[in-house]
């Protein structure tokens, strides 16, 4: 027979909400938003684990020739190291449908644009690629905010 103790830990292990939204409990509704934004995460997951390693690419010389990236600036160097960590870690995040996940992303997007923005030279956009991740990031938000109506 279970103590007191034992059933009040238990009790509080089931009302523990995890921070992986796919572990939330979802409402019985039509649509779930929490599902088609774990759907959704990881579809930018494999896109972004793909922008990871074509940034390790870039370093590696498998696109460029070998010795290339050792001659180039300090700042570009610095910024295909800084893109070749934080795309995979947020990656990583999405895949797992962490809110973690999802701060990192917008982190190394904000990043890229900015970047691209003020310093053309080092991160090349075309107004086709910065259109389309902005077009990522609201749609993430407007799925992040309809999710989170959905649990309340």
């Amino acid at each position: 027979m279970p103590r007191n103790g034992s059933q009040s830990s238990a009790h509080a292990a089931r009302e523990y909400l995890s921070d992986r939204i796919e572990e939330r409990p979802t409402p019985q509704g039509f649509m779930r938003w929490s599902f088609v934004l774990t759907c959704f995460m990881r579809i930018l997951a494999i896109l972004w684990i793909m922008k990871g390693l074509s940034a390790w690419a870039v370093i590696l010389g498998i696109w460029t020739p070998v010795g290339q990236f050792e001659a180039r600036s300090t700042g570009y160097q610095a910024t295909i190291i800084y893109f070749a960590l934080i795309d995979l870690i947020a990656a990583v995040g999405l895949w797992m449908a962490s809110t973690w996940g999802g701060i990192m992303w917008l982190l190394a997007l904000m990043s890229h644009l900015i970047l691209a923005a003020f310093f053309p030279g080092i991160v090349s956009s075309g107004v086709m690629t910065v259109a389309f991740f902005l077009t990522l990031m609201a749609v993430y938000l407007a799925i992040s905010w309809l999710a989170a109506r959905e649990e309340q």
